[in-house]
């Protein structure tokens, strides 16, 4: 994997090129693509609030498609004992219900 070469990304429709390893600090709202293949991360910065972030990705297979650095397992290790921070995506109840 290179991880010399500067990369483009899209924010929001606006395209730019950035050194490999580059922060891109993004404010409420905002968006940003990242192409296929580019490791990234997020992260919050200190004292800033709570932060939602979601990552939508295409099809791909668990097991080949994603590399981790470091290595991790694909989900992490849930407490059961502990009330829910955030629901998972089929943790929801149908529309209308009340929880």
């Amino acid at each position: 994997m290179d991880d010399r070469s500067a990369v483009t990304v899209s924010c929001d429709g606006r395209r730019f090129t950035v050194p490999a390893a580059a922060q891109i600090r993004l404010t409420p709202g905002e968006s940003i693509h990242i192409a296929r293949g580019l490791y990234h991360d997020f992260t919050v910065e200190p004292g800033t609030g709570p932060v939602l972030i979601g990552e939508v990705s295409q099809c791909n297979d668990d097991e080949t498609d994603n590399h981790f650095d470091p290595p991790m397992g694909r989900f992490p290790v849930v407490e059961e004992d502990e009330p829910p921070y955030r629901l998972l995506v089929g943790e929801y109840p149908p529309a209308g219900e009340v929880f």
